[in-house]
């Protein structure tokens, strides 16, 4: 009866006037002579009997209808906030990618090479760069290869050229000795004479009268001078292209770090913190000690008068010729 009553209150137009049509057309049609005019009112009323029993029939079979429409629309809004969840998952899963991606793309460029190339790869840095950071021992190659070349290119081109080298400290018995030892532990290039502390004095010395005699030949040299009481086992040339780094054994290889990439960022902070820790050479002073274009040995031995590192007192004329010879016209250089 509850859903009778509830089926009634919704269709309760319809079910009136289907109860209405049929009782008038039965008495319409019952009486002893019906005439044209009634037949026909009990015709149309039974039309309309007919009508409103296809609009209950309709809506009869629309409230499942709707009914499962709604259930329907009810179960869409609620995929459809699962689905959003879901879609922030997927967007913060999508930013782990990428930054994965980033990660890896930055990782790829730290590439090893071998030894074998890293005349290929020095040149390469060279070219056109504006600017040489350096840290390492005592900078043979640097004075032997990369100075005069970024020098000579830098004139050509009429730019200025910045760089920074630190080296271990000449004056520091004790580092002197312990790059020497180590050194001498590795394998030795073809025609390599043995390491000793002397032996490192002077290649710091000629690096350092090598820097100070091209900065008097262009003006557009800018150079810093380091000196460190302790040695390090790798060495950093950075040009504005890339970021150099070897070690020490002639058989090790090469780590190229390109500019684009942060490490190349880090490893220049790290590379001009590091020099401004160091001693400090004031190489400005240089113009007071003006050398020739072959410096005579009163003229080198005032110069590290002047830059404070005064050479030592047993060094004999031929000691001040070898850092001269080192400084000027060096041997094939060891990469």
């Amino acid at each position: 009866m509850t859903r009778f009553a509830v089926w009634l209150g919704r269709n309760a137009d319809a079910f009136v006037a289907l109860l209405l049509a049929v009782v008038v057309a039965a008495l319409g049609l019952g009486v002893d002579l019906p005439n044209e005019t009634e037949v026909t009112n009990s015709a149309i009323l039974a039309v309309i009997g007919l009508l409103a029993t296809s609009v209950l029939r309709d809506r009869a079979r629309r409230q499942p209808v709707e009914a499962e429409v709604r259930d329907t629309l009810r179960d869409s809004t609620s995929s459809l906030a699962e689905l959003s969840g879901r879609l922030a998952d997927v967007e913060r899963f999508e930013g782990v990618l990428e930054g994965t991606r980033r990660a890896l793309d930055d990782a790829s460029v730290v590439r090893v090479a071998s030894r074998a190339q890293i005349e290929q790869l020095l040149a390469e840095a060279r070219r056109g760069t504006d600017r040489w950071f350096y840290r390492g021992g005592t900078g043979a190659y640097l004075r032997s290869r990369t100075l005069p070349e970024c020098v000579a290119d830098a004139n050509r081109q009429r730019r200025a050229l910045l760089v920074r080298a630190q080296l271990v400290d000449p004056a520091d018995d004790a580092v002197c000795e312990t790059l020497a030892r180590h050194r001498a532990s590795l394998p030795a290039a073809p025609g390599e004479g043995p390491w000793t502390a002397d032996r490192v004095r002077k290649e710091v010395l000629a690096t350092i009268l090598a820097a100070c005699w091209h900065r008097q030949r262009f003006v557009m040299l800018d150079v810093q001078l380091g000196l460190s009481a302790t040695m390090t086992t790798l060495r950093y040339d950075l040009s504005t292209s890339r970021i150099l780094v070897t070690r020490d054994d002639p058989g090790g290889d090469v780590l190229v770090i390109d500019n684009d990439k942060f490490y190349y960022a880090w490893c220049a902070a790290e590379l001009q913190t590091s020099l401004d820790q160091a001693r400090r050479v004031p190489v400005e002073r240089a113009r007071e000690a003006p050398l020739g274009d072959e410096p005579t040995l009163e003229e080198v031995r005032r110069l590290f008068d002047v830059l404070g590192l005064p050479l030592p007192r047993a060094y004999a004329d031929r000691d001040v010729v070898e850092i001269v010879r080192m400084a000027l016209r060096p041997a094939a250089p060891l990469v």
